[in-house]
């Protein structure tokens, strides 16, 4: 786990702010769940024989003995809020949400334990028209990051619980007969989560794989339409997109359509966004059957990709816009109460103040950064007048509203 500390949150609102105007432009409304929920909840949703659930959640007993969990994904969390408060059955709804997850995994680059996401949902809506839309959503946010050019898009059909059932003996079978060519974690998977060896990273088993039977051979007539449809769409929106076969997701609500957003710009390729429909997860947690699509994006490694791109344009790490410092310390409370009118006058603007020893006072706001910088005086009259320098260029003796006029063209330009 770790802090984010002065100098790194200005990225963090900037990505924070981008996301929310996008999906604010789509009609997303959004959520906010607690971070702790009751353990069964994520057993029922994400399933007990998975990495997450049996290796990977933070759970602790509260004092009248109930199991709770430091939630490690939302889109349970978003289905059991949608329940409880009635959002669900028989209306359509379009919620996003962000904040941390808990996940007790080895940390690595761009991966803690508390880490961060933002998550989609859209619920009652069972045609290949939203699951383009929120794909189409996430290719806009993409644009508006300047990021479109370093991410892939990469599709597949999981298609029907039926289908997929199908699926996983074919495949047990198959890798069942080379068992012995399996990696460790792939043998343990094969008991337990069979799916999730389409995914693995072991050169053995990637090669084992390429003789195995197809995902896509065994979908149902109406996965196989859907899927077409979605990418008719996409191909009419000039979405670029790549057909992987073998692109599973790591939970087990997942059906139909699953996708990932992934970079190579961070050495490995990472998965930077990823999601899919789960249209039989609201039945599952006891709700009546609802159609869902939905994804999630990591917000440390979305900054890290910003970063490493110099994609973070510079205005982003200017945390306010004037600097304001008195010539001796019997103005200081001169100094306050002038920030405090200025601030008044001119809503918006964001001002430091120098409240500490007055030695190098100009050096000292210049190695700020701050775009402008005033000095507040005394006349040998007692008047209050201020020096200005901004964009190279020094104005003196300006009185409080001659001040006050000269930051409203600088600031309104």
């Amino acid at each position: 786990m770790n802090d984010i500390l002065p100098d790194q949150t200005p990225v963090w609102q900037y990505l924070e702010s981008t996301v929310k105007n996008v999906l604010g432009s789509y009609g997303y409304a959004e959520i906010r769940m607690p971070v702790v929920e009751q353990t069964d909840l994520f057993k029922r949703s994400i399933g007990e024989v998975t990495d997450i659930v049996e290796k990977e959640m933070y759970t602790f007993e509260d004092r009248n003995g109930e199991s709770l969990t430091l939630r490690p994904e939302g889109t349970a969390c978003c289905v059991r809020a949608g329940e409880e408060h009635g959002l669900l059955y028989n209306q359509t709804q379009r919620l996003w949400y962000q904040g941390p997850m808990f996940r007790y995994e080895k940390p690595q680059k761009g991966r803690y334990r508390q880490f961060h996401q933002v998550g989609v949902e859209a619920f009652g809506m069972a045609g290949p028209d939203i699951d383009a839309e929120i794909i189409l959503m996430s290719a806009a946010l993409w644009r508006q990051l300047g990021l479109d050019q370093s991410v892939t898009l990469q599709l597949n059909s999981l298609g029907s619980n039926e289908a997929r059932a199908r699926y996983r003996d074919a495949l047990v079978e198959y890798l069942s007969r080379h068992s012995d060519q399996l990696d460790e974690d792939s043998l343990r998977r094969l008991e337990s989560n069979p799916l999730r060896i389409l995914d693995s990273k072991d050169e053995g088993t990637r090669k084992l794989l390429e003789q195995a039977p197809v995902l896509t051979d065994y979908l149902d007539q109406e996965s196989a339409a859907d899927f077409e449809q979605l990418c008719a769409i996409l191909d009419a929106a000039g979405v670029q997109y790549e057909v992987n076969p073998y692109l599973v997701r790591g939970l087990d609500y997942y059906c139909k359509t699953v996708f990932e957003w992934v970079t190579d710009q961070l050495g490995a390729q990472g998965t930077v966004c990823a999601g899919g429909r789960y249209d039989g997860l609201v039945k599952q947690l006891g709700g009546k059957p609802t159609p869902a699509v939905g994804f999630a994006m990591g917000v440390e490694r979305l900054i890290l990709l910003l970063e490493t791109l110099a994609l973070v344009p510079d205005h982003v790490r200017q945390t306010f816009d004037l600097y304001l410092a008195a010539e001796h310390k019997g103005l200081q409370a001169d100094l306050i109460l002038l920030a405090e009118q200025l601030r008044e006058c001119l809503p918006g603007l964001r001002i430091r103040t120098h409240c500490s020893g007055l030695k190098n006072i100009a050096a000292k706001a210049r190695q700020t950064g701050a775009p402008v910088i005033a000095l507040l005086k005394q006349t040998e009259s007692d008047e209050m007048q201020a020096s200005l320098w901004y964009q190279e260029q020094t104005v003196y003796d300006l009185g409080i509203q001659q001040l006050t006029d000269q930051l409203k063209q600088i600031f309104t330009r």
